[in-house]
């Protein structure tokens, strides 16, 4: 039997057909491979940020500060972290030296006459913030860090009928994360009460 010319052409376009279908065979798997793999990646790549978003969130201190004793010091505590070194310091201009007290608190005997003595001649009652340079020592699995903030002390004096004017402490706020002394003299010229 010969094959005539329809029958070849018939032939040779089912060929071409077939071909066709295999190459879009071929481009679709390509394609369906690449996705898998990019999605793979970018899957990937959010897991990898989540964990540093998450390590970073462990490793970050949030001080909140507890007034305690009528007013006389504040306890500072972190929910995620013990601390287990503070150092305190203020502005120079008040002559109050660094303070690394046992326990993590800020004690008004340590600044209480230099702000009675700076608000002096003014109003008996007052409030005010005092800027204050706070680095912590805490570990964070095994790894110790240490954190930096400014932290405003906020104060208050009132007039009392004997013994002049009492002073107080009111609580404590956040004013910026990380900090240097040049910072905290900064924040000071702007916080620094008139008599």
């Amino acid at each position: 039997m010969t094959e005539t010319a329809d029958q070849a052409r018939t032939r040779r376009r089912w060929v071409t057909l077939a071909e066709v279908v295999a190459v879009a065979g071929v481009v679709i798997a390509a394609l369906t491979l690449y996705s898998n793999w990019a999605d793979r990646r970018a899957d990937q790549a959010e897991r990898v940020a989540t964990a540093t978003s998450e390590a970073r969130d462990k490793a970050r201190v949030d001080l909140t500060g507890t007034v305690e004793a009528g007013g006389e010091r504040i306890t500072l505590h972190d929910a995620r972290h013990d601390l287990s070194d503070v150092t305190v310091a203020f502005p120079q201009a008040l002559g109050v030296s660094q303070q690394s007290p046992a326990d993590a608190a800020i004690d008004s005997s340590w600044f209480k006459s230099a702000m009675l003595k700076l608000t002096d001649g003014g109003a008996d009652d007052r409030t005010g913030r005092l800027p204050v340079l706070v680095t912590v020592r805490y570990w964070v699995g095994d790894s110790a860090r240490t954190a930096t903030s400014i932290q405003d002390v906020v104060w208050k004096t009132e007039g009392r009928r004997l013994l002049g004017r009492s002073f107080k402490l009111e609580g404590l706020r956040l004013r910026q994360r990380g900090g240097t002394p040049a910072a905290l003299e900064a924040a000071w010229a702007k916080e620094k009460p008139t008599s």
